[in-house]
C-alpha cells in the first residue's frame, strides 16, 4: 500500500497498535492511560479487518510500550500486533502474547480472596491461553480472561 493512502496519517516516531478487536478499541487506549499523554495520539475505529472482522487502531507518536504496559495489553485485546516506527519505517512488529503470569493486573473475582482484603497485588497463573482461563496464585480461584475486571 502506497504511504499516501493509509487510512490514518503516518507517524515519524513511536508505536502503533493494529489488529485490535473493534468493541475493545477505547478499552485499549484507556487501559494504556493514553489520555495523559501529551504527545499525539490517534484512534481509528471500526476499520475492515480479515483478521478480526472490524478492527481499531492506534497510533502513538514518541512512545515506546513497556513489557508491562504490553502485558496488561494482553489481557483485553491478545494478538494485537505493535509496529515499532522509527523515522516513518517499521523497524520491529511484535505481536502481543498473554504472559504466564499476571502481576497486579486483574482483580480476583473471589470476595473472600486475599487479595481483596489486604494492600497486596494480585497474581495470576495463565493456565489455558488459548481458553483464557487464569488461576489465582492466592485462592486458587478459575476466571476466563473475558470476564476479568482490572485493578
Amino acid at each position: 500500500m502506497n504511504k499516501k493512502e493509509r487510512l490514518v496519517a503516518a507517524i515519524e516516531n513511536g508505536t502503533v497498535i493494529d489488529h485490535i478487536p473493534a468493541n475493545k478499541t477505547f478499552q485499549v487506549s484507556s487501559l494504556l492511560q493514553l489520555e495523559t499523554l501529551t504527545t499525539p495520539v490517534t484512534i481509528g475505529y471500526n476499520y475492515p479487518s480479515e483478521k478480526v472482522g472490524q478492527k481499531g487502531i492506534i497510533k502513538v507518536s514518541d512512545k515506546f510500550f513497556t513489557d508491562d504496559e504490553i502485558s496488561r495489553l494482553s489481557v483485553v485485546a491478545p494478538n494485537v500486533v505493535l509496529n515499532i516506527i522509527h523515522d516513518y519505517e517499521v523497524v520491529e512488529k511484535k505481536t502481543v502474547r498473554t504472559p504466564d503470569e499476571l502481576r497486579g493486573i486483574v482483580r480476583c473475582n473471589n470476595p473472600k480472596c486475599i487479595t481483596n482484603n489486604e494492600p497486596m497485588a494480585t497474581v495470576f497463573h495463565v493456565v489455558d491461553k488459548e481458553k483464557g482461563i487464569l488461576k489465582c496464585h492466592y485462592c486458587d480461584k478459575e476466571q476466563n480472561i473475558e470476564e476479568v475486571e482490572l485493578s
